[in-house]
């Protein structure tokens, strides 16, 4: 699966998803979901289809655009993985969004810990606020039943 995350200033736009088969009632990021088959070695074509559909922001509508993260858990008998995006919205876009798939809302950066979200994504948006908004690096995370364990992924 992938997520993307749009940020203004010191604000995140996520979606209270409602309605989803395998997310539900819960915080996620901004748009997201399930990779169709023409995209399975593209996962940025994947978070940006999926911005459209959701949400009806194109390419052209965000800035700054970049994977940095991707996790791994394991439940239920397979492995999830999935790929987190970030980016900016542009200043020329209204921030009056909303979304086919539930309730998008504006929160402060700092304000989302409390929130409940899937598993992953909670362990990375607690990563994200903590250490990678500071930096331009990606990151792989592993699930371990006590949380999320993040490490640095250099281009090599």
């Amino acid at each position: 699966m992938t997520s993307i995350y749009l940020l203004r200033d010191d604000k995140i736009l996520l979606l209270y998803r409602q309605g989803g088969r395998v997310v539900n009632h819960v915080w996620t990021g901004s748009a997201g979901g399930h990779f169709e088959d023409y995209e399975l070695n593209d996962a940025k074509a994947c978070v940006l289809r999926e911005m459209e559909e959701e949400i009806g922001l194109r390419a052209d509508d965000i800035e700054a655009l970049s994977l940095r993260y991707i996790t791994l858990r394991r439940t239920r008998g397979e492995i999830r993985q999935n790929y987190y995006f970030f980016a900016n919205l542009k200043a020329a876009v209204g921030d009056d969004l909303s979304s086919n798939e539930g309730i998008c809302k504006w929160f402060d950066i700092n304000e989302t810990g409390n929130l409940e979200m899937p598993y992953t994504a909670k362990y990375v948006l607690e990563h994200y606020c903590e250490i990678g908004r500071f930096t331009s690096e990606m990151y792989a995370g592993i699930s371990n039943g006590d949380g999320v364990e993040f490490i640095r992924m250099p281009e090599l």
